[in-house]
């Protein structure tokens, strides 16, 4: 089985308890002496089995196998990889049986990492997972007062859609916003639109 480290926590000793999305599930499994294990990082692809299946404990992780990307002894790429990934965790919390769409994503964007600008990679995988969940709102009225908007658009959480002085933030150019939200592609946006986009997503998904 395969799956993204989403979460880790520390179990007594140096074990460890890991949040692990597959293309079926997000689940919780336990793993004797983890800590020690650098294959067990949060963000990491791996391939493991399960043992304890329907047993009253956690089940286990045992036979662990890395699978790597080019971009991961990059730093910079890293540290925004984990950025992202991170904000998986409480988006799925809830969540138990989930349909490929959350793995695909991930691993989409994990073989376009050392490609593209990973911020491009995450706006855009965003945006997908924004009208996957039925959450995208291309209208042009305000998400606070209800009026339309302008030539200048602020984006809310989730990039809902404001005025900038409903919600005292930065403005863009909605003609540019609302193309993005139907071609799902960052390529007509410049770099610095780009990053005020990432930092609305790093507030949460």
């Amino acid at each position: 089985m395969k799956g993204f480290v989403l979460g880790l926590r520390k179990a007594k000793n140096e074990d460890s308890i890991a949040l692990i999305l597959s293309n079926k599930d997000i689940r919780t499994y336990y793993r004797f002496f983890g800590a020690r294990h650098s294959i067990l990082q949060l963000g990491n692809l791996i391939d493991f089995e399960v043992e304890g299946e329907g047993s009253s404990f956690l089940p286990r992780l045992r036979s662990l196998s890395h699978i790597g990307f080019p971009w991961i002894f990059n730093k910079n790429r890293l540290l925004l990889w984990h950025n992202f990934i991170k904000r998986f965790e409480p988006h799925l919390k809830d969540a138990h049986e989930i349909d490929s769409f959350y793995f695909d994503l991930l691993l989409n964007a994990a073989k376009k990492w050392d490609r593209q600008n990973p911020k491009r990679i995450v706006c855009e995988s965003y945006i997908e997972l924004l009208d996957y969940e039925g959450r995208l709102y291309p209208q042009q009225n305000c998400y606070i007062c209800e009026q339309p908007i302008g030539e200048d658009i602020a984006l809310m959480q989730a990039f809902k859609p404001a005025h900038p002085s409903c919600i005292y933030s930065s403005a863009l150019p909605t003609k540019k916003i609302l193309d993005f939200f139907e071609s799902k592609k960052t390529i007509f946006l410049e770099d610095y639109e780009v990053d005020h986009l990432f930092e609305i997503i790093m507030k949460g998904l």
